[in-house]
Formats: C-alpha cells, structure tokens, sequence
C-alpha cells in the first residue's frame, strides 16, 4: 500500500491506518513468510520522523504491555535511537538485540602499531565477554568462526596478575597493554575476541560473533522486549552488477539535506531519513520521512540510473499527483505476524501462520504451484515460452 497511502496524504488526508495485507516478491527466512504477511499500516501528513517514532512508540509499548507473556519487561518509551552507522558499530547488524550486554569496538589503529601482520591494513572489531571461556567453549566458539567464513577467531584472556594469556599476546608491544586494557576496559577473568577483515565483511562477521557469545554464554537478558529504533540509513550504496548508485532502501524516502545535498554530495555519503523498529532482533518495521518534492525525486531518482521519463512511466500515479503539490508525510507499518511471533516466543514465523507456505514458496498440503493446462494458459492468455 506504499504509494497509495501517499495518494491519500496529497489529496488531503491527515493521516490514515489500517491492517493491511502487503504482497512482496521476497525469500522466505525464519522471519519472513514468502510472498505476503499482514502489517498495522500508517502515514501521517505535516509530520516529522520524531512524530512517527513517538506513534510507534505508543502503540507498540501498549499491544506488547497487553499481551506479552506474565512477568516480561518492555522497553518504555523513548525508545533509543541508535544510527545505523553505531549500530553497524557496536552490533555489528542494524537489526540489534539488546538483551545481549556483548558490545563491539573497533581496534584498526591500535593493531596498525602492533606487529600482528594479519591485521595489518583491515577493519579489527573486538568483543570483551567478561567471562573466562574454557576451552571446549573456545573450541566451539573456533568452528563457528569457521562455519561462517572467518579464517580464524584471534583472543585474549586477562589473567589473575593483569597479564594476557593468548596467542597474539607476544605481537603487542608492552608499551601499548595498558592502553588496549583501557580501550576494551578488560578486567581480571575478561575474555576478549578479535574479528579482523574488510570493514563490511568484519563488522558482519563481528555482529555474529557477538550473538553466538551472547546465546552460548547464556548473556541475554531473560523475559524481557527490548526496542530500539536505528535511524539515518545510507541513501544510495553501490549495486554490485552494474557497479553504479543504487538505492540502498525505499527509493521515496527524504534524501537528508534535500537537493542541495543531491547536488553536492558523493551519493554514498548521503543518508536519508530512513528509520526501522526493532525488538530482540526482530525487525518489526521499516519507514521513512517521504520526499514530497518533485525535484529532489527526479534528482534521487537520477542519481540511480532513472530518467525522468522512467520515473513517469513506472510512478505515474504518484508523479501526476506530485505535481499538484503535496504536503511533507511519514510513516511506517510494523508487521502484525512478526509482533505475534514474538509474542508468542516462536523462533520461526511459520509457527504462527495459518497455512503457511515452504521456505521455497510452496503450499505444501493444496500442492501448490503445480502444473497447469494448456486450456487454463488460452483462458489467461499466457504462452509458455522454453
């Protein structure tokens, strides 16, 4: 219902909410069901992404209070706002669980006067556990790494007399231990990783990392629904076939800066005012401050890789309407099956859906999709083409 729901704010409504089926040609994942779900849909004329955040708030706070499980802890608002670039950060996901207590902090420069080569030249994260791991827990933490693509899982135990115990120990200068104890705020019986890769790759890397300590060492915070909202997305990011700007999200968020930062900035270094609600973990919702002004649309849109003509005919509706002017909206729209999911303390949103569909899409007990005929292909007029 994106674009119509703007339809509706330029022909004069002040807002507008509704539990709305979305259909979306996406992967199924434990989160996601392929195809469609439902979500509790709304947008809001004159309004600011604080207006939005202070609705979400509300309204999430109230159905999570009500029918949370006896004895859980939700998160009161105001939420915190975390951006997504601390986010990538200190989480290593912009889908941050804040249950875990485990908090990632980068190590590039102080590595790059060490005489540890492998981390020569690449993004270092590390994670401090304040917990002495054994080692069939180092072991298992070793073949996770491993399983997930990293060479290696590099640490360090801080020992009774303040010393380090590990085997890239000997590679720190003396002269810089006491900084680094500063730096990771290491105590006695501390356990500290290090991720060291491209910063993209090492921070998502680190972000596993960190949620495979945090479940495995038993760290979450029990019983308890944890918001947050991350805000100031990137606008474009590169698009890996064509190697040009692309957008990142929602091609009609509010480029931060409008025109003049269109005009002037590197794309990559424009954010937009893109914002998601989170919960454990979860991603409930995605919004955005929408771009209510034509010409800052044909520029964003230009930057892409669209003409102006392209945007007409693929947008037309919302083109059209654009040029009769149209007032500054935002909204948002949490995913109802989501909310419910984890209401329920299920791992898999399957779990509650009626009916649901594979991983691969399919409706397993109707036997959908199947074969059709040649009559039902004439009655669609739709040709099979090898």
């Amino acid at each position: 219902p994106q674009q119509y729901k703007q339809l509706l704010m330029v022909s004069g409504f002040d807002k507008y909410f509704q539990i709305a089926p979305c259909f979306r040609d996406e992967d199924a994942r434990a989160d996601r069901s392929p195809g469609e779900f439902y979500q509790l849909d709304f947008e809001m004329s004159f309004a600011t992404q604080e207006d939005v955040f202070r609705v979400g708030e509300e309204v999430l706070t109230a159905i999570f209070k009500e029918f949370a499980p006896e004895g859980y802890a939700v998160t009161e608002a105001p939420y915190p706002v975390i951006s997504y670039k601390q986010a990538m950060l200190e989480f290593g996901s912009d889908k941050p669980d804040l249950r875990n207590p485990l908090r990632i902090i980068d190590l590039s420069e102080f590595f790059e006067r060490c005489t540890f080569k492998p981390f020569h030249g690449k993004t270092v994260r590390a994670i401090n556990v304040p917990k002495k791991l054994s080692k069939g827990q180092h072991e298992k933490m070793l073949k996770f790494a491993t399983g997930i693509g990293m060479g290696g899982l590099g640490y360090l135990e801080v020992l009774e007399d303040g010393s380090y115990k590990g085997p890239i120990d000997k590679f720190i200068p003396d002269e810089l231990k006491d900084e680094l104890r500063e730096k990771a705020n290491l105590k006695i019986g501390d356990t500290i990783f290090f991720i060291a890769d491209k910063e993209a790759q090492a921070a998502n890397f680190a972000g596993q990392i960190r949620n495979e300590l945090g479940a495995r060492l038993e760290l979450l915070e029990k019983n308890a629904y944890r918001f947050c909202y991350i805000n100031d997305f990137p606008m474009y990011e590169i698009d890996e076939e064509t190697k040009k700007p692309g957008f990142t999200h929602n091609p009609f968020s509010m480029p931060q800066g409008g025109l003049e930062a269109l005009e002037t900035k590197d794309p990559l270094d424009i954010l937009a005012y893109q914002y998601d609600i989170v919960c454990n973990g979860v991603e409930l919702s995605s919004g955005a401050v929408r771009n209510h002004d034509m010409k800052i649309m044909e520029k964003a849109f230009e930057i892409a890789g669209y003409s102006k003509d392209v945007l007409e005919k693929k947008f037309g509706a919302l083109y059209n309407a654009f040029q009769f002017g149209a007032p500054p909206h935002a909204g948002m729209a949490p995913g109802v099956d989501r909310m419910i999911m984890l209401l329920r303390n299920e791992e898999n949103i399957r779990e509650v859906i009626a009916f649901p569909m594979s991983g691969t899409g399919q409706d397993l007990m109707c036997g959908a999709p199947n074969e059709v005929t040649e009559m039902q292909l004439r009655e669609t007029h739709i040709k099979v083409r090898d």
